[in-house]
């Protein structure tokens, strides 16, 4: 299958697979991933949280040597159970997970392939899709 048609797969699959979980049942990406954050991103939740921009970034983040930024902590600090206590106010990655929707599916086959057993709706596109292209595991 050429990458114009699987991208089109997955993206259908998701778009079924998807309202039928409910990510509050698990809530296993806040729990494990790491979430890059931009600048805006984190302007955007200081002031919702009326915090300094300062207060915000030593509470809650970390940032490298380039500038790239992500949550200090994994389980990530916004997650109250299963759920995103700032969820109006989330970051892109988090909206984005498991992003299905974004073309060239192939280029990120090993970390949609990480979150597999974490992500109900990866693992079930997957299977599905496996299923529908007949794939099979051959030996060598």
């Amino acid at each position: 299958m050429d990458s114009v048609n699987l991208d089109k797969a997955v993206f259908a699959l998701s778009e079924a697979i998807s309202p039928q979980i409910n990510c509050t049942d698990c809530g296993n990406c806040c729990k494990s991933l790491m979430v890059n954050i931009n600048n805006q991103e984190a302007d955007n939740l200081s002031a919702h949280l009326g915090q300094s921009r300062a207060e915000f970034d030593e509470k809650y983040l970390e940032k490298g040597e380039s500038g790239r930024m992500v949550l200090n902590a994994i389980p990530c600090h916004f997650l109250v159970g299963n759920s995103c206590s700032v969820y109006e106010h989330r970051f892109e990655g988090c909206k984005e997970f498991p992003a299905f929707h974004v073309k060239e599916i192939k280029k990120r086959l090993f970390t949609t392939y990480m979150h597999y057993d974490r992500c109900p709706i990866i693992f079930n596109v997957l299977e599905t899709l496996k299923k529908d292209l007949e794939w099979q595991y051959v030996s060598e």
